[in-house]
């Protein structure tokens, strides 16, 4: 049985010292591939030299998360533009969106790099990989305004209502992220996934971060995915195996 984890930051500090490891238990849980969003200008090089110790198993992906947005923001986004332009590797555009939790301070300038890095993916053919906490309006809304670009990907660690899940999948093109928050004893998720279709759903951990029960408290790794594809499997009634090939095609067609 064989899964994709769509989103991992292995190239973070938290891996520096056992990556081999955590590599190697993600293959032995039967992790075929693991997808990994940038975060900012910093974390472009240790993200591409992990993915070079890793190839065919590591995927890269480039962009400017939300909460990395500040007031150099358009000079972060110009390095990202002027890797893009020339020859690469990067598989998607992301990890993108809208951050309102912990502060609105830059919330325009959220706005017009999400914007901006929207267009990067309809200019390129390449997916979107989309945060979005507290902010779902204003992301719904940029994705809705561009509707015409074919756009296509992963709405990243959904945690929503079905009347939100809904909405985003009117958009063809995207799928919903599922990580450990599904298996936490006082998440709704599970409530409002049971009338999601399966065949709109991806695997994903976050790591380092949303370990899935029962390693709650632990440094989140690729391996644990397999904890939420087991969660999803009871919520569908389905099979693991079953929940494993349709979400492993999900990715597939996402980053093809």
């Amino acid at each position: 049985m064989n899964f994709i984890d769509t989103h991992s930051h292995l190239f973070l500090e938290e891996f520096a010292d056992d990556l081999p490891l955590v590599i190697e238990r993600a293959k032995v849980a039967g992790v075929s591939r693991i997808y990994m969003p940038n975060i900012d200008c910093s974390t472009i090089k240790p993200l591409l030299d992990t993915v070079a110790r890793y190839p065919g198993y590591c995927f890269p992906m480039i962009g400017l998360h939300p909460t990395s947005v500040g007031q150099q923001f358009r000079e972060e986004l110009s390095v990202m533009k002027k890797m893009l332009s020339q020859p690469n590797s990067f598989v998607a555009i992301g990890e993108v969106g809208m951050d309102l939790y912990w502060d609105k301070t830059y919330l325009y300038e959220q706005l017009e790099a999400f914007e901006t890095q929207v267009q990067w993916a309809a200019e390129y053919q390449l997916p979107l990989i989309i945060h979005n906490r507290n902010s779902f309006e204003e992301v719904y809304q940029v994705i809705k305004n561009n509707e015409g670009q074919k756009l296509r990907g992963i709405f990243h660690s959904f945690t929503g209502t079905r009347e939100e899940a809904d909405k985003l999948l009117q958009f063809d093109g995207f799928y919903l992220g599922i990580n450990g928050v599904v298996t936490f004893k006082k998440s709704t998720l599970p409530e409002e996934l049971k009338n999601v279709p399966l065949d709109r759903l991806v695997l994903e951990t976050d790591s380092p971060y949303l370990t899935p029960a029962p390693n709650r408290g632990k440094r989140n790794e690729s391996a644990n995915v397999k904890d939420t594809l087991l969660k999803l499997a009871v919520i569908y009634q389905r099979s693991p195996e079953e929940v494993a090939e349709i979400t492993t095609n999900n990715a597939l067609k996402i980053f093809y």
